[in-house]
């Protein structure tokens, strides 16, 4: 088992010189997002304001501030552009370069967004916990901090990237068929932003359409790891949440290997 993770360290180490190389864009990236926290931050201020009630749907104003900055860090943590990258392989032929290794395509991926991810660890996870905690602690009079449900949101985030990973990677398979992803992905980033309570906590939609969404997917990736660092659920409540993630972790990973077999049948390399 070793042996075999071994082959695929150096992807690893090519993500986190890729993080480096381009730390600038990696910076404006993190800016652009704390640029829509504070977005979301002043529109729900003004929400609760003009609603005239200090709760809306179990979310007070300071609640709110917590889950918006804690949505950040997540959806910071579980980013993947595999759609992207496996759409312009294609697009410029270096697939070609990729598949002919006695390698797992995904796997290449996947070691690779991990080199990103450690890097992004390293920086952002330390403050922005911290700075959740500071803001926690100033509304409470006490300090909120949980270890155990620390871990468990660490626990729940990694089963989020899994899924976020490989959905995207099935989605990417789309590239073969149709050649340029770009607005496809577009339009699959706000489709799933909308449904995984990144721009809208799931709790504000109506209740059959909050229990759909529960169970699809999405609120898998950014709603159910924020919920659980918040204490929102109880313990029961985790255990599901925690189980459907695994769950779609299952189902993705064998989907991708499906999709992966049929795709490669419609390769048309467009450069190289």
């Amino acid at each position: 088992m070793f042996k075999r993770i071994k082959i695929y360290l150096p992807f690893i180490n090519a993500g986190m010189q890729e993080t480096t190389t381009y730390r600038i864009d990696w910076i404006f990236g993190m800016l652009g997002n704390i640029l829509n926290c504070f977005i979301s931050f002043y529109l729900w201020k003004a929400i609760f304001e003009s609603s005239g009630s200090g709760m809306m749907k179990g979310f007070t104003m300071p609640l709110m501030v917590v889950y918006i900055f804690m949505m950040f860090l997540t959806v910071s943590l579980i980013r993947s552009g595999g759609t992207y990258d496996i759409g312009e392989e294609i697009r410029d032929g270096s697939i070609a370069m990729r598949i002919i290794k006695p390698i797992s395509y995904n796997a290449t991926f996947l070691f690779q967004e991990l080199g990103n991810k450690l890097m992004t660890i390293c920086i952002l996870i330390v403050p922005m916990v911290a700075a959740v905690e500071y803001v926690r602690y100033r509304i409470t009079g006490g300090i909120q901090f949980n270890i155990v449900t620390f871990l468990l949101y660490i626990f729940s985030s990694v089963l989020a990237y899994l899924i976020n990973f490989f959905f995207n990677i099935c989605f990417g398979f789309i590239a073969f068929v149709i050649k340029y992803l770009w607005g496809a992905n577009m339009m699959k980033n706000c489709i799933v932003g909308f449904l995984s309570g990144q721009t809208i906590p799931l709790a504000f939609f109506p209740d059959i359409v909050e229990k759909v969404l529960l169970i699809l997917p999405f609120s898998s990736l950014y709603y159910t790891p924020v919920m659980i660092y918040m204490e929102m659920y109880t313990g029961t409540e985790i255990a599901l949440h925690l189980g459907l993630q695994a769950m779609w972790v299952v189902f993705f990973y064998g989907l991708s290997k499906f999709l992966w077999h049929v795709s490669i049948k419609h390769l048309t390399v467009q450069g190289g």
